[in-house]
Formats: C-alpha cells, structure tokens, sequence
C-alpha cells in the first residue's frame, strides 16, 4: 500500500492540541494520511519536571477511536508521543494498531468500524449503535466530541446499515449514541453546558447538522478531587450521498434572553450568585429574560462554575464562563459574576453572531460545507490563534483557502465519497511516505 502523506509540523500557530484533533478528524473522514510532528510543542509543561508537549491522554483516546473506526496504520500512538503517523484503510484488507506499531489484521474497513460500534437491537430491528471512549483522568469531554464528530456526522453510511435494511436503499442511517468517560467541567476546555447550549445548538440551528442530544450522567471535574465523570451524545448521521449546505452567520439581532448556569457547593453560595448575576445583567439589559437552566450542587468547596448564555431574536448564542478551582467566600462569588459579565458585555459590544470560542470550532464545517460559507465575529475582532490554526490545517489537507474575512468556499464533501480520488491541489502534499516501509 502506498499512499501520500500530508506533513504538518506540530508548532504552526496555536501549536497545541487542537492542530492534532482537527488533522486526525479530517484524515479519518477523507482517508488521507498525515504525519504530525513537534505535537503540541508550543505547550509548556504542568510542573517543572514534567515533559513539554506530546500526546496526553485525552488526545490519545480521540486518535485511537478514530484509528479504531478507520482501521488506521499508525506510528507513534502512545502516550507522550510527539510525533505521529496517521493513515486510515481504504476499504481494501487493513491494518489494525496496537501500542504505535503497525500490525496487519487482514480486516476490512467494515469489520473494523463493527468492532467500534456494538449493535443494539429491538426485536429483529437494528434501533442504534453504541461506542464507548473511557479515560481514567477528567481529560475534556468536549475536546474528544471535537475530534470525533465530524467522522460521526459524515462518515459513510456503510456503518450505518441495518442488516434487516434493503440493500438498494443503504443511504438511511442509523441513530448512533456515543459515551465518553472523561471531565465535563475541566480547566481550558469547553464545559459539558457550553456544548449542551452554545456548540450544539448552534450547529444545529445554524449550521445544519443533524440534532444532537446530551445527557450527563455524572460530572467529571479537574478541580477540587479530580473525578471522572460520563456523558452520552445521541445522534443521526447525515445520510449516504448528502452533502453540508453553505451557512451564513450574520445579523445577530437584539440579546432577548439570558440563560445562567450555576454549579457550586452550598446553597447559599448559589443564591448569593444569582442574585449578583441577575442584579448586574438587568442592570446592563433591563428588557431581557433571564433564565436558569443549570443549577447544581458540586459537593466541593473548590468547585464552582459560572456559564452565561445571551440569546439573540436572531437565534444566535453567544457565552462566557469561569471554572474556579479554589475555596470560595463572598469575594469569590463577586469576583466571578463580574468577570464573567463583563467578558460578555464585551463579546456582545463587538456585535458578532459568534464569541470567541465558538469561531474556531465552526472552521471544520465551513471546510467541508458545499458552497461559500461565512461567519461574522464582529467589529475589531480578528481570527483567534486557535482559528488561524484550525484554518490553516484545513487548507494543507482540503485544499482550500480562507479570505481575511473568515469566508470559505468549502470542499462540497459528500457523504460516502472516495475524497482520496479527487485530484490533489498542488502544494498540499508534503512528504511522500509509505508507512510499510517505515522500519518500525
């Protein structure tokens, strides 16, 4: 087997993990192979005796389902790893990984994606399938659903099939619920609420993706005791043969509502925030509605979380958060509903449909969107670092070009298509490398 590999060199830009997650997504998806190096370089270590940068285990659990569901050939999936080899199976008999190492299997691409998922029948009918991604730390669950989802979205329906389904008609898919085993409120990641009431509804509103439904079943925190907890994502992919419509974010409207969620350990400390956060937000948006969808006893005196939703007339969200790892008093609980106010007061100043973390996670859709696709982030409010990055490495794998406004004409990815058959654009390729011959 011989296949073209896309090099990518793990400092560009942000430098960190998102670069790893979004080139492994799109390799998966497209079947072309990549090789990463200097991974997450630009990452300093925790603690002075720890090594810089590598593979953690969050990011190892995401490349090893998708090496799992592609029945990828890999070099260097192992923990602190900063350098990997990622080339997924062609639907010819492959390849299954074990500690780094290629081994042959003599799998096909179909019993490969069946070891991933277990079928799960009513009667004779095939009602979902089901996958499981465990870490033994609280590593973000939102980061590893940002590495997988789009395989999950528009990955071939072939995995998809029920065996009791007219073989002439194998477009239709099958529900599939994913359970990830990881930390749902975790410092310098996104927050199981964010993804629960800015990410998905936004993508699903907005965007067009197929509904997604969240279901927490414990909480997994980073501070505090470490604790891991477990989420569950339902959800349908797009159909064999369909393809992502452009979208157009733009025309935020007026805030109408204000949605709070509040985790912290006392009862008291809990009204004490409320009453903070609805006395400073009716006093900047005296006509909105405030709601409070998420309020929760952490059972930690170091273990508070602040999330604040403003909802536009036009459908849009916008939010902002903070994750407080310390024992909380009364200074805290001001200190924490100001800072989280005013970081909003200056996302919605700016005018934008999107903040700041939002922008960079909707770069993977503009990508393989047909059409031209564009997001408006507002006035004076220029392409994050994490934006620049996940742009760029959408260019060297896809081929395509983002102009300085953030539009895209995406790559029109169809759903079950051999996107390895397309004719490469010039100057995507890098190195040439065949992974057999690498003496491993």
């Amino acid at each position: 087997m011989s296949s073209q590999f896309v090099s990518l060199d793990g400092r560009t830009l942000e430098g960190g993990g998102q670069l790893l997650r979004l080139a492994v997504s799109l390799s998966a998806l497209t079947y072309l192979p990549v090789h990463i190096w200097d991974i997450r370089a630009n990452r300093a270590p925790r603690r002075p005796n720890q090594p810089a940068g590598g593979l953690k285990p969050a990011h190892l659990a995401a490349v090893e389902w998708l090496a799992k569901a592609t029945g990828a050939q890999t070099r260097g999936m192992v923990k602190g790893s900063v350098e990997l080899h990622f080339q997924p199976l062609q639907g010819a008999p492959g390849t299954s990984t074990a500690e780094g190492n290629v081994q042959s299997s003599g799998k096909t691409k179909s019993e490969h994606q069946m070891h991933t998922w277990q079928d799960i029948y009513e009667g004779q009918t095939l009602s979902r399938r089901e996958t499981h991604i465990k870490l033994d730390s609280p590593g973000s669950v939102g980061l590893i659903l940002q590495a997988i989802l789009p395989y999950l979205l528009f990955h071939s329906p072939e995995i998809a099939t029920p065996a009791t389904q007219d073989k002439s008609n194998p477009a239709v898919s099958v529900p599939l619920r994913v359970t990830i085993e990881g930390g749902t409120n975790v410092s310098k990641s996104p927050s199981i609420e964010y993804i629960s009431q800015v990410l998905v509804p936004l993508l699903v509103e907005k965007v067009g993706i197929p509904p997604i439904t969240t279901n927490v079943i414990k909480r997994g925190w980073s501070s505090g005791r470490a604790d891991v907890g477990t989420v569950q994502f339902d959800l349908t992919p797009f159909a064999g043969g369909s393809k992502l419509s452009e979208f157009h974010f733009s025309d935020r409207g007026e805030v109408v509502r204000m949605h709070v969620s509040i985790l912290a350990s006392a009862a008291s400390a809990r009204d004490k925030l409320r009453g903070k956060i609805i006395e400073k937000l009716l006093a900047r948006y005296p006509d909105v509605e405030v709601l409070f969808p998420v309020e929760e006893d952490t059972k930690n005196g170091a273990r508070l979380y602040l999330l604040i939703v403003a909802e536009t007339s036009s459908g849009y969200r916008l939010g902002r958060d903070c994750l407080w790892n310390r024992k909380t008093n009364s200074a805290t609980l001001e200190t924490v509903a100001s800072t989280v106010v005013k970081e909003l007061d200056q996302e919605l100043e700016r005018g934008g449909c999107v903040d700041e973390y939002m922008q960079d996670q909707l770069v993977v859709f503009q990508a393989l969107s047909e059409g031209s696709s564009t997001v408006s982030s507002g006035k004076d409010m220029h392409a994050t670092l994490h934006t620049k990055t996940a742009r760029w490495v959408a260019e060297q794998l896809l081929g395509l070009s983002f102009d300085e406004r953030g539009t895209c004409s995406g790559c029109g990815f169809e759903v079950g298509e051999s996107f390895t058959g397309r004719k490469t654009q010039e100057g995507v390729v890098g190195s040439l490398t065949d992974l057999e011959r690498l003496k491993i």
